[in-house]
């Protein structure tokens, strides 16, 4: 069973679930209680959800357990269950996973491995069609130096496609949405729209800085000091004056290429669209303010269908309230059969 699946599985009161579960130790820490009972406060993580349980002095598995270290990978078998406190283990057993098993734990499922390399493919793709050769160059020499890097960000850090892969799943989904878009607003620039989404985000590979084997994402000082917007802008730039020696990306074109770069940091600088949002400017051109609304879009319907997946109905098609959204979530209306 994947963490996701447990902690679903577990809401509801005197649910115990039986399970073996690959994941890593991502904190490993130890305490006492206020009359000095020692116990292990361990947090761990899969890629799918992150949970925090404790293991008690008298517990069987305490000392197994005691000597886990921070990023060790696991897998676990007990039995599973919840109370007020958080989740529980009984009858744990432990055990550190071999080298092939590790590398499958950070890869994912087979089904979730199929589906980045269709977003990738489908994000290539979609940039390699550009007709601007300037962006274009600019989005194939980010992929390249940061490619694998951008593969395995977080899109965020809480509230949506808050995982590893994230960000490739929010950016290919978004760019996916630009394509069927652009038939219905043909007068937009869709070259810059696209580009612009690719390099909305792209601070967040330094603000979150995913570790190659990792599933959470420690706190940055460039991050906690600059944020992605501005790391962002400052990627696009130090990448811009890279290419100036290029003939493809200095040839004479319309419109010119300095405008082009000051539209560009436009979008990422205004994709929050309010300034209460931590955008530095409000969207002021038809192109910005479409990226905003298409992230906005994939963004609140991630969050409603992790809210469909992680949380428990509190009555029939209302679910449990899950941050940051509006209220309670419903359950959606089927479509009609056809």
């Amino acid at each position: 069973m994947t963490l996701q699946e447990i902690a679903k599985a577990t809401q509801a009161d005197g649910s115990i679930v039986p399970a073996e579960l690959a994941c890593q130790a991502v904190h490993v820490r130890e305490n006492v209680t206020k009359t000095g009972k020692p116990y292990l406060e361990i947090e761990i993580s899969d890629g799918t959800a992150t949970e925090k349980f404790k293991i008690w002095e008298d517990s069987d598995a305490y000392e197994e357990c005691h000597d886990l270290q921070d990023g060790d990978c696991i897998r676990m078998d007990g039995s599973f269950w919840r109370n007020q406190y958080g989740l529980n283990v009984d009858r744990l057993r432990v055990r550190h996973l071999e080298k092939q098993e590790i590398a499958d734990l950070f890869a994912g499922t087979p089904e979730r491995r199929a589906a980045l390399d269709r977003d990738w493919a489908d994000l290539t793709a979609i940039l390699e069609a550009m007709a601007d050769p300037r962006l274009r160059l600019l989005c194939r020499t980010f992929l390249a130096e940061h490619g694998e890097k951008f593969r395995r960000a977080a899109a965020a850090r809480d509230y949506h496609h808050a995982r590893r892969g994230g960000l490739l799943e929010h950016t290919a989904q978004m760019l996916r949405a630009g394509a069927a878009l652009a038939p219905v607003y043909p007068k937009l620039n869709w070259d810059l729209i696209t580009t612009g989404i690719l390099f909305h985000d792209c601070g967040k590979l330094w603000e979150l800085d995913y570790q190659p084997q990792g599933f959470v994402s420690p706190m940055t000082t460039i991050g906690e000091l600059l944020g992605h917007i501005t790391i962002g802008i400052e990627v696009v730039n130090r990448l811009w004056r890279g290419l100036e020696a290029n003939p493809e990306f200095t040839a004479p074109a319309q419109p010119p290429r300095e405008i082009v770069r000051e539209h560009l940091l436009h979008l990422i600088a205004s994709h929050h669209g309010q300034k209460e949002y931590g955008a530095p400017v409000t969207p002021r051109t038809p192109e910005a303010w479409m990226l905003h609304h298409i992230d906005n879009i994939d963004a609140h319907l991630e969050m409603l269908a992790q809210t469909y997946a992680e949380k428990a109905q509190t009555h029939p098609g209302i679910y449990d309230y899950r941050r940051p959204l509006e209220g309670r979530a419903v359950a959606p209306l089927p479509k009609f059969p056809g």
